[in-house]
């Protein structure tokens, strides 16, 4: 009997390791695909860091500017800072559910900023400064009840700001300035908060 139970819990613990294995590649591959739906709109990479690096044959937490976490390896951070980049950004990037940061400025990003990032619930720092976004400050942005900085300053953004920004309670810094916001004021809003 007890030799039977031992063989039971030896099977269940490689039904439980294969099941895990199985999840842990199906979240990489939703990582992968959504940083390679990325890759796919950028039109410009004068640095060669993305065109060259980001390949469907290596590890994504080796890519560069893509940071892992250790516990789960899904994608946590995001850095394309200064990488010069010029595109779109696909509503794939909203798949990445383990996003904690995503840092995007001083490129050349254009467009509208898709609805589907609404869905990165683990946020807290979202900067797109200094690209050439248009259209209005998406509303959604205030649904990331974790986001402690949003900085959007130097882009094409025209309109009011949506007041749903000001109810966020983890919001430490606000950075729109530079944008063709309506109003006087709005024209060159930087707000630090703290907590």
């Amino acid at each position: 009997m007890e030799k039977r139970q031992i063989l039971w819990g030896k099977v269940l613990l490689v039904v439980y390791y294969c099941c895990t294995m199985a999840a842990a590649q199906t979240n990489f591959s939703t990582d992968q695909s959504a940083l390679l739906a990325l890759k796919a709109r950028i039109t410009g990479d004068p640095q060669n860091k993305i065109l060259t690096n980001w390949s469907s044959n290596s590890d994504v937490c080796n890519w560069v500017g893509v940071t892992c976490g250790e516990r789960h390896l899904r994608v946590v951070f995001l850095n394309l800072s200064e990488f010069h980049l010029t595109g779109t950004i696909p509503p794939e990037l909203g798949n990445l559910s383990f996003l904690a940061g995503m840092r995007l400025e001083n490129n050349s990003f254009h467009g509208t900023i898709p609805g589907e990032l609404a869905g990165l619930r683990r946020l807290t720092l979202f900067s797109f400064g200094f690209n050439n976004f248009v259209g209005e400050i998406p509303s959604w942005l205030g649904s990331l009840s974790k986001l402690q900085i949003l900085n959007l300053y130097g882009n094409g953004f025209s309109g009011s700001i949506p007041t749903v920004i000001f109810n966020l309670s983890a919001l430490q810094v606000l950075d729109l300035r530079y944008n063709q916001l309506s109003g006087e004021w709005q024209q060159s809003i930087y707000i630090q908060l703290f907590n």
